[in-house]
């Protein structure tokens, strides 16, 4: 990855991924910033100085090409490459997005579901056997996932992150509160806190008035 290009920006592609997926959905095979800006309620020279990062990829008097760009993107966020991945803790989070996230449309295969719960270990979800996570050192040996999604609390996350990395796993998606950027700095992290979005919501209802 380039490092001189800002995270912002990164964060971004894949909001511009999803509207073009659904433009495209509907049989729309080009766009002009304006009207791509126009619906994602972002400015047309937002979407031209993020998308120049990579190479621009319009064409004056054209405009994007949907399906092209949608590639391109695609490729800019490695979705091409299938990249395993194993979800840390099966209660009711865990479940829906096993059921609800089409990993293989993100980038990844889902290969692994874990728990320590025995009234859980043995479930099937989503056509996925879920094991105890004391065999989760020969899994990772044998089918060597890169990624976790921790669905766990912070405990419970302090005592197998550590584990984890040693095993091979470079990237977490963390909805545990446990700051795993802070320990393993050399580790990719995507922390979502519910609790934090759900404050931040309050106080932009609030001073929307």
């Amino acid at each position: 990855m380039n490092n001189n290009i800002s995270p912002s920006v990164i964060k971004r592609l894949p909001r511009y991924y999803r509207f073009l997926e659904n433009l495209e959905a509907k049989n729309i095979t080009r766009i002009s910033s304006a009207a791509l800006a126009k619906k994602m309620g972002i400015t047309a020279s937002q979407i031209r100085q993020d998308l120049n990062c990579f190479g621009g990829f319009g064409q004056q008097g054209y405009g994007y090409n949907i399906p092209y760009l949608k590639e391109e993107i695609g490729k800019i966020l490695n979705l091409n490459e299938q990249k395993k991945i194993i979800i840390i803790g099966i209660g009711n989070l865990g479940k829906a997005i096993t059921n609800h996230i089409d990993f293989s449309k993100k980038g990844y295969e889902l290969v692994g579901l874990f728990d320590n719960k025995e009234t859980i270990v043995g479930q099937s979800v989503k056509g996925i056997p879920v094991r105890n996570i004391n065999t989760i050192d020969d899994f990772c040996r044998e089918y060597h996932p890169t990624a976790a999604v921790l669905c766990i609390s912070e405990d419970s996350a302090k005592e197998i992150v550590y584990k984890l990395v040693k095993l091979g796993i470079k990237g977490f998606l963390n909805f545990s509160h446990y700051d795993l950027a802070l320990n393993y700095p050399d580790i990719v992290v995507e922390n979502v806190h519910f609790g934090d979005q759900l404050m931040t919501l309050s106080y932009n209802i609030h001073n929307s008035k």
